[in-house]
Formats: structure tokens, C-alpha cells, sequence
């Protein structure tokens, strides 16, 4: 039986995106973007620190890196700890040795459950993102929109509360969005976000209180989707890291547009005994080469939003 016409012809068909969200736009054809000090690739290390609650609800679905033995599941709870409590302090102890600047994407219950942690982190001055309550607060599109109004801003204010500096930025635990999330996140007065993963540069996201930028935060390089997910080792992760660094560095070299470098790291993987060699050497690469700007999300943010046509 043939397909009824019908079939294709809906409100916002159109050559392009289906929605009003952002342009149509492939890289290849945008204007260029050069980083500050001539730079060729901008550098932006996200390190997670985050709650996972003993009793995940998993609601629609369990976050990665969440529980998943029957309650109480201390084993994967205690992992988890760990990376608060001994793998974040190897991997601060790594960034600062490559001098590389780490952006902190921080669960707010840290704020309650952590609070000399929080502060630690305060006091080194680095840029502090947003990232919703804990892991089991995900935002999907069965979630009313005013409860999930109240769990943003309930998010939003106690960081703001603890942090000298301005929180402006946001990344979802799992990346995780409803329809309403980038609304909602414009109208708490949010300027990026790093849930949207389909580019290697920063792009202007429309909401009903204006604009966001998507500043996308790379999901293939996350070290927990690499080394749990795709079951690679670290020296495997550290492989592809470095390799996409040198790729990017020489494309950008060549079509004379910047590019974007977008890690994920996760303490209580790579701040392992076993794992942290491997996350060193990944920074000892990066920070020998020429050509790279290692900033603060913010940062990487203005310079792009001082450069747009």
C-alpha cells in the first residue's frame, strides 16, 4: 500500500530544521572563529561532581553511572563516594600540574550533602556550572513544567547561595532535557547550556525569554561513556582523546576556523589508582601543544558570542 501522502506534510516542514529552535547550519560553511592568542582549538574540561542517591527512584530511566543492584546498593553508592571524597583531589592535582582550567559542573545537593567540598571549590576561583539537584532529578517531558520550574530554580539558588561567582551555565544529569527545559533555564537567567551534543562549536539556541547558547559537551569523549558504555580502558581513552586533539588542531590549522574540545570527566572513574596515569597523560598532551586555550566554559562562551556576524 502506498504511503499516504498525508504522511509527510506537517506544520513546520520546510528546507532545513523542523523547528524553530535553531538555524540551519552546517560547520563547514559558517564564518570563522579565531580564540584568543591565536589559538587554534579551545580547551573546556567539565569535571562532574556529583550525588547519587541510595534510593534512585530511575524515573523514566536510571542515570548513567547510577544504582542499579537492589537497595541498599552500597557497592555502586560507595563508588560513586569515592569520587568526592579521593578521586576529585587526584584529578585537581593533575589539571593544576598541566596547568589546564577545569569547569566544575556540580549537582546542588553537593551544597547540602558536601558542603566543605562546595567550598573547596569556591576557593579556587574556577567557574561552577549548574547541574540540576542530584543524579535521579532527571528532566524529561512527563515532568510538569512548574515542578520542574521549582527543581531548577531550587538548583539554581543554592549554588548561587554558596559560590562567589555568577552561575550561568547548565548541563543536565544525562544530559537530560524536557521540551521546557531551555525556557525555563533562559528565564532563571541561564546563558548556556551543554545537553545538546550535535556540534563541535557553540551555536545560538531561540526560547521564549531569548537566547541560550549550546555550547555542546562532547558525549563520544566522556570518559564514562567510553570506558563504561563502549568497555574501552583508560589507555583506550586517553588514545581517542589525544587523537581528537590532534585532529582538531590540524582542521582548524587548515580551514583557519577555531574548534572546540569538550571533556567530560568523571573523579570517581578517572581519579582511580589504576586510571589517573592515563588521565595525565591525556592533559601532558594537550597542554604541549601549540595552539590551545584552556578556559573556563564562560569564557569560551564570550569569546564565541564577540565574534558573531
Amino acid at each position: 500500500m502506498a504511503l499516504d501522502p498525508a504522511y509527510l506534510e506537517y506544520q513546520r516542514r520546510r528546507y532545513g530544521m523542523d523547528h524553530d529552535r535553531y538555524e540551519w547550519s552546517m560547520l563547514s560553511r559558517r564564518a570563522p572563529v579565531a580564540w584568543p592568542n591565536g589559538a587554534r582549538v579551545a580547551l573546556w574540561v567539565n569535571v562532574a561532581v556529583q550525588f547519587f542517591p541510595l534510593n534512585q527512584r530511575g524515573k523514566p530511566f536510571p542515570p548513567p553511572g547510577g544504582m542499579s543492584t537492589a537497595y541498599p546498593d552500597l557497592r555502586h553508592y560507595t563508588l560513586r563516594d569515592y569520587g568526592n571524597r579521593v578521586g576529585l583531589f587526584r584529578c585537581l592535582e593533575a589539571l593544576d600540574e598541566a596547568g589546564v582550567t577545569p569547569t566544575f559542573s556540580v549537582n546542588a545537593a553537593i551544597a547540602e550533602r558536601y558542603p566543605q567540598l562546595l567550598e573547596r571549590l569556591n576557593r579556587r576561583g574556577n567557574e561552577i556550572l549548574a547541574s540540576s539537584w542530584h543524579m535521579d532529578t532527571l528532566h524529561h517531558g512527563d515532568l510538569a513544567m512548574d515542578d520542574e520550574r521549582e527543581l531548577i530554580n531550587r538548583s539554581l539558588a543554592a549554588l548561587r547561595a554558596a559560590v562567589d561567582e555568577p552561575v550561568t551555565g547548565w548541563l543536565g544529569p544525562a544530559r537530560s532535557q524536557s521540551g521546557n527545559t531551555p525556557d525555563l533555564l533562559a528565564g532563571s537567567g541561564i546563558r548556556y547550556m551543554g545537553d545538546w551534543i550535535n556540534d563541535d562549536m557553540p551555536y545560538p539556541f531561540a526560547t521564549r525569554h531569548g537566547e541560550l547558547i549550546a555550547l555542546p559537551l562532547s558525549l563520544e569523549l566522556d570518559d564514562q561513556f567510553i570506558i563504561q558504555n563502549n568497555l574501552h580502558s583508560e589507555w583506550e581513552y586517553a588514545d581517542q582523546v589525544k587523537d581528537a586533539c590532534d585532529y582538531l588542531l590540524a582542521e582548524a590549522g587548515k580551514t583557519g576556523h577555531g574548534r572546540l574540545l569538550a571533556l567530560s570527566v568523571h573523579p570517581w572513574m578517572m581519579g582511580q589508582p589504576h586510571r589517573i596515569g592515563a588521565f595525565e597523560s591525556v592533559l601532558k598532551h594537550i597542554s604541549e601543544q601549540t595552539g590551545v586555550w584552556s578556559a573556563p566554559a564562560s569564557d569560551i562562551v564570550a569569546a564565541w558570542s564577540d565574534q558573531r556576524a
